[in-house]
């Protein structure tokens, strides 16, 4: 439902953009959708369904190396790696069309956590990633890329 208003326009306007479709499922299947969805809070089938598909359609538009996506690179090192942290931060500037931010978390005596905010096209913003997770002294580095259109 559109969250603007809830007047007959606003929700007339919504039914226009939305096509109902039926869907069948074995019971034993349905019993346990109902179940993993009222404990994600959703508040109807038809929500968690639109979810799914979203995340499928995402999930293929990330093999699209041209699409446009944001990323966060998460990175544990220790602090007291050679010349690290001035890698990481020579590598962000000179990525600054794709490094829109970051923040350092210290995480203990020795180890840090950087995570890097990266936005641009898919491929480009692997490259820039893969090159930030290989430096020495990274101790592991994981990259959670988003598109930012699935349709």
């Amino acid at each position: 439902m559109l969250r603007c208003c809830k007047t007959a326009l606003c929700k007339e306007i919504y039914m226009e953009r939305v096509e109902r479709i039926g869907v069948s499922l074995d019971k034993p299947l349905l019993e346990k959708f109902d179940k993993l969805i009222g404990q994600q809070g959703y508040q109807s089938r038809s929500e968690a369904i639109r979810d799914l598909v979203r995340e499928q359609l995402s999930e293929e538009k990330l093999e699209d190396s041209s699409a446009d996506a944001v990323a966060a690179v998460c990175l544990v090192y220790d602090h007291h790696a050679s010349n690290l942290m001035k890698k990481l931060t020579a590598l962000q500037h000179s990525h600054l069309l794709q490094v829109i931010s970051s923040l350092h978390i210290h995480l203990g005596e020795h180890d840090c956590m950087e995570i890097i905010v990266l936005k641009g096209r898919i491929g480009q913003i692997k490259k820039v990633a893969d090159s930030i997770i290989s430096q020495k002294g990274v101790k592991l580095g994981k990259i959670n890329l988003v598109p930012t259109e699935i349709v």
